[in-house]
């Protein structure tokens, strides 16, 4: 519902400023900045998140540099995506992850770089977004029906079942580059759940890397069940993506078409 309410609120003022600056807690920062870069369709104007590890009336507070750095960014013209901003770093929104709760470099975007450096100048790199001038189309409607399943050794096959059972769309946090048990009752039911219509995502629990689909003898079977591949999204960017696709009303098929493309910069071809 915040999402929704930030995003209008984006929508409805769009014409009349030049860039947003949204201040954000850090903890959900990631979350949301991946939810808005796919609600905010064709947006051409920088839309930055930025916050502090310290309160911004502490004396050793971060807040005051991020926040007038990100609205410098957001005037100057030269973004147009959604991104956040921290710690002298520009992140593509739906690449980053927090990574620390104490350090004031909280945020990392382990498989894309930084797309601003803030010195005392501010560097702008090639891997900006192109401005392609398209008219600005809110996506206001998310599905709630998903949920994050993160693999352990020792996993019981009952509770895999109840959590996948909860939820239309789940996020699978695999081993390496998308490794699951060796076992096969956690191969029937991943394919049990495929043929109910469950939209299954294979992402990697590692910060860095992608899944690669075969790799190992343990993922050669996940592509043939009906298990997509998450490549390089960050959990936070898959979660927002399925809640997004599914909101759309799209029929499975056309969600698993669509997950695998990159719609918005979020995952690498």
């Amino acid at each position: 519902d915040i999402w929704i309410e930030i995003a209008s609120i984006i929508k409805h003022y769009y014409n009349d400023y030049n860039g947003f600056v949204i201040l954000h807690g850090t903890d959900t920062m990631a979350f949301t900045s991946s939810a808005l870069s796919f609600m905010l369709e064709g947006i051409n104007k920088a839309v930055i998140l930025t916050g502090s590890q310290i309160p911004i009336n502490a004396r050793r507070s971060d807040a005051k540099e991020n926040l007038i750095t990100s609205v410098d960014i957001a005037n100057s013209g030269k973004v147009h995506e959604v991104c956040v901003f921290f710690e002298d770093k520009l992140y593509r929104g739906n690449r980053i992850t927090k990574v620390n709760t104490e350090d004031f470099e909280a945020f990392r975007s382990p498989n894309y770089p930084c797309i601003a450096q803030a010195g005392v100048n501010i560097k702008y790199s090639s891997y900006l977004k192109k401005n392609n001038n398209k008219k600005l189309v809110l996506h206001s409607r998310l599905s709630h029906d998903v949920m994050i399943l993160k693999l352990f050794p020792g996993i019981s096959i009952k509770i895999m079942n109840r959590m996948i059972e909860s939820a239309k769309g789940i996020i699978i946090e695999s081993f390496g580059a998308g490794n699951i048990p060796n076992d096969k009752k956690i191969l029937e039911l991943l394919n049990e759940a495929d043929k109910k219509g469950k939209i299954l995502i294979n992402v990697s629990q590692c910060l860095s890397g992608k899944v690669i689909e075969g790799k190992y003898e343990t993922s050669c079977r996940l592509k043939s069940i009906g298990v997509l591949c998450g490549k390089d999204l960050t959990t936070e960017a898959a979660i927002t993506k399925l809640m997004f696709l599914l909101g759309k009303g799209l029929s499975n098929m056309d969600v698993k078409n669509e997950f695998q493309k990159n719609i918005r910069g979020e995952m690498s071809c």
